[in-house]
């Protein structure tokens, strides 16, 4: 349900605002800053509170949200001709704000959802053994690769054979029925396994910037405290709190944030973590920006379904890689086999921007049209030149967007696929990279899982969630800057720097850790492995 829902807002924003991406582009940009500013708060909520209440209430946020945006959605398509005359069409507004908003408190509750199951329970259920957390957490990414793929083919066919407004009476009937299912099942695995109820005790705010100095000293004794009434755990905390002022609660929040991030940096594996967010800092993704580079290439939707396929099974073989190669070199060496695979695969997205068919043009100015819009007010100049158009006209209707020059009319243009060499390649490096990419991304998931100190692992992963965000908006905010198809070549290498850099800081840790033994590549005994060595050193896995 909530992929389904994560997929179809977006098509039932762009279907209100008049097929135009506006209301499209402020949801993103309302979600990517609410992450960004609320992630550490949400993170300390879920450490703060006990495992159950977590799940529970971020479970029925989550669904009865999309339920209600569902609803309001339903009214809006109904009704949307006389929204337009009441008010001078401000109550339509003021419905797409709410919609807008309650669409982000699903979001939000759907972040605090996944910290606690994916970053927490499934840490406690797996215990000490560190192999079936990574088999685990493998399962996880295939079955969330699977419900991306099957999600948005169920709303895109009942949307395209029905009307928005089935499709959202669809998602609203499907998210009630899967909340009380979801809810069943959190509470059976919550009764079969005890240990979910025992939790760390929560330190003081102020002293959390250091509880990676007081990790072995403080923490330990405080493991296995049960969470039932947690200021009896935390003792004169909460004296301390009610004597303080108005002025320092409403402070709290300013000082969470803070401490969280500081904590964050302190962390042993905060170079992994940042290693993990660069890669969010690129187009060479499955996201509109580069599905609209597809069309200007001349690739219909027919294809770029094919080859959104094509990238899922690639990603279900990156868990796989993933589960073997940490068996046979370990988790720390697994993520630099991970990086070296990605950037290889990486290195045909570089070639594609220099061979022909390629848009890239340096002598044309990446900010022209930006500069054109905002300060001479003249319209943007047509992309398309003639010579370009004589290129993508290869004369294959089936896999051009609607370009059928026939190929009789010059000789020369006989050889047919090289114009496609070029977009070819690009989605070729981008579609084999997702091997390396989803191994990466589990090499760092259960690097936080193992190290964090059990007391933080919300607040820290909250941040992690924060650091995504904002490096996915730094691209964003990047296509801006710079839309023409002429410089995507130039966002293209800038790209590739970005998670180049990502993975050299991840060598940097991967260095700090094994040290000499970086390089030599020998299977952990599996049996020493969960016991030998404590949760924070991973040298041993």
């Amino acid at each position: 349900g909530d992929r389904m829902w994560h997929f179809a807002v977006s098509v039932f924003l762009v279907e209100l605002y008049g097929n135009s991406l506006l209301l499209t582009a402020v949801y993103g940009l309302v979600v990517a800053g609410s992450v960004l500013l609320l992630g550490a708060l949400i993170g300390d909520w879920v450490d703060k509170n006990s495992r159950l209440k977590v799940a529970q209430t971020s479970l029925i946020v989550q669904n009865a949200s999309v339920i209600l945006c569902g609803i309001i959605l339903m009214i809006i398509f109904l009704f949307k001709t006389q929204l337009l005359t009441l008010y001078h069409g401000w109550l339509l507004t003021m419905c797409y704000i709410l919609v807008i908003t309650i669409a982000n408190i699903a979001n939000l509750a759907s972040t605090a959802t996944a910290i606690t199951i994916q970053r927490d329970w499934i840490v406690v259920v797996a215990g000490e053994d560190r192999s079936k957390l990574a088999d685990m957490n493998a399962t996880i990414r295939r079955i969330d690769q699977l419900t991306n793929i099957l999600a948005p083919m169920a709303v895109g066919q009942i949307m395209t054979f029905g009307s928005p407004m089935i499709g959202c009476g669809f998602i609203s009937g499907w998210n009630l029925m899967s909340m009380c299912v979801e809810y069943l099942l959190l509470w059976k695995v919550y009764q079969k396994t005890p240990t979910l109820a025992l939790k760390s005790a929560k330190v003081e705010e102020s002293e959390l910037k250091q509880l990676n100095k007081k990790k072995e000293s403080d923490m330990k004794p405080a493991e296995g405290v049960q969470l039932i009434v947690e200021k009896d755990v935390t003792g004169f905390e909460p004296q301390e709190e009610k004597e303080v002022g108005c002025a320092a609660r409403i402070a709290e929040p300013f000082i969470t944030f803070r401490d969280g991030w500081v904590a964050y940096y302190n962390q042993p594996v905060f170079l992994a973590g940042m290693g993990l967010a660069f890669l969010y800092m690129t187009v060479l993704g499955f996201d509109c920006i580069t599905t609209g580079y597809a069309y200007t290439q001349g690739l219909s939707g027919s294809v770029l379904s094919l080859l959104m396929g094509a990238s899922a099974v690639t990603g279900i073989m990156g868990t796989v890689a993933f589960t073997w190669l940490r068996r046979k070199c370990g988790l720390v060496r697994t993520g630099l086999i991970s990086g070296l695979a990605q950037l290889a695969c990486l290195i045909l997205c570089v070639i594609s921007v220099f061979m022909p068919g390629s848009p890239l043009d340096l002598t044309v100015s990446p900010f022209a049209d930006i500069s054109a819009r905002l300060f001479e007010n003249e319209p943007l100049p047509t992309i398309a030149s003639p010579e370009p158009e004589m290129v993508f006209a290869t004369g294959m209707p089936n896999l051009l967007n609607g370009s059928t020059t026939p190929a009789n009319s010059d000789p020369e243009m006989s050889p047919e696929p090289v114009p496609l060499i070029s977009v070819s390649l690009l989605f070729a490096g981008v579609i084999a990279a997702r091997v390396g990419l989803w191994s990466f991304d589990l090499t760092v998931t259960q690097l936080l899982q193992e190290n964090v100190v059990e007391s933080e692992r919300g607040i820290i992963n909250g941040v992690q969630n924060s650091m995504n965000y904002l490096l996915d908006l730094l691209h964003f905010i990047m296509v801006i800057l710079a839309p023409n198809p002429e410089a995507f070549g130039l966002l293209v290498l800038i790209s590739v720097s970005f998670v180049a850099m990502g993975h050299i800081m991840y060598f940097r840790f991967a260095q700090k850790t094994l040290g000499k033994q970086l390089f030599v590549c020998r299977t952990p005994d599996p049996k020493a492995a969960p016991d030998s060595s404590p949760p924070g050193n991973t040298s041993t896995v």
